[in-house]
């Protein structure tokens, strides 16, 4: 692959927030080994953040310690170097190491949203949830807006069996992304987890409507809205069953809840209408009454 060809795929992945490690790191030492780095201008100081990525996850430690290098010269004291660094870290030195780096770093600059966001990760992944969620909450009373902070919050949560604590950290993501169908789902499933299935039925024909709302009525469901319909079905099939099942948020059971059902099954039926004998079996089989 050509140079300039290499620069432009790189490109194109920084634009689309794209990893692909092993594609970044192959191509990146193209351009590495060429020594065109210091001829790209800010372009190169870019590239080598994204190579030293790159070469972390696929453990060329050694690139990534010439790219830090690089960008260290450059730029002293950098926040962004130093969250690179402390990445680094991550893949050679023990878990108290890095926290304690990361700590020192907020102590020097509070507000640095990346290295807080760092230490929360490394305190989850080594099993401190508690920290983590003292950390998390600490970190979001300074940047409320941050959707990601959130939904961590939530996952973290969920992962601890605590599904009350986790829709409430949902509904502030809501509040802030309320055009994400995705965060609206990931409600409704955490709400029928816990046990809430009115609420959960609720949240499920909001994700439908959402993604439903400009296609024609005839086209079959797709993507994300399979999902929702799924999730619309085996709500409703427990509420005709049982239509005061208990809701701690006290959502009420639409009044019209078997043409629910009934629709459910159909929308179900229509996104797997087509697939292989198999398939189209087992769906008709849990689709059937019970």
């Amino acid at each position: 692959m050509s140079l300039s060809t290499a620069l432009e795929r790189l490109a194109t992945y920084r634009t689309n927030n794209t990893r692909a490690s092993q594609e970044t790191f192959e191509q990146g030492w193209i351009i590495l080994k060429s020594g065109a780095t210091t001829k790209l201008g800010d372009e190169g100081w870019a590239f080598l953040e994204q190579l030293a990525l790159a070469s972390i996850d696929v453990g060329r430690l050694d690139i990534a310690d010439e790219c830090l290098k690089q960008l260290g010269e450059k730029f002293p004291r950098s926040p962004r170097v130093d969250v690179l660094t402390g990445i680094r870290m991550e893949a050679t030195e023990s878990p108290d190491t890095v926290l304690q780096y990361y700590r020192e770093l907020l102590e020097e600059d509070s507000a640095n949203a990346a290295v807080w966001k760092r230490r929360i990760s490394v305190l989850r992944r080594t099993g401190k949830y508690q920290k983590a969620v003292e950390e998390l909450a600490q970190f979001l009373d300074t940047f409320y807006t941050d959707v990601e902070g959130w939904l961590e919050l939530a996952d973290i949560y969920s992962s601890c069996n605590q599904y009350a604590q986790a829709l409430q950290a949902l509904s502030h993501a809501l509040l802030l992304a309320p055009q994400n169908p995705f965060t609206f789902l990931q409600f409704a499933e955490t709400a029928y987890t816990a046990g809430d299935v009115p609420l959960a039925l609720k949240m499920f024909l909001v994700v439908v409507e959402m993604g439903e709302r400009d296609l024609p009525r005839d086209d079959p469901p797709v993507g994300i809205n399979i999902r929702a319909w799924l999730g619309v079905k085996q709500c409703a099939r427990q509420l005709v069953a049982s239509p005061h099942l208990p809701s701690a948020s006290d959502t009420p059971v639409p009044k019209t809840i078997k043409l629910v059902d009934e629709l459910a099954t159909e929308r179900v039926l229509a996104a797997y209408r087509g697939e292989k004998e198999t398939g189209s079996k087992l769906v008709s089989e849990w689709l059937a009454p019970r």
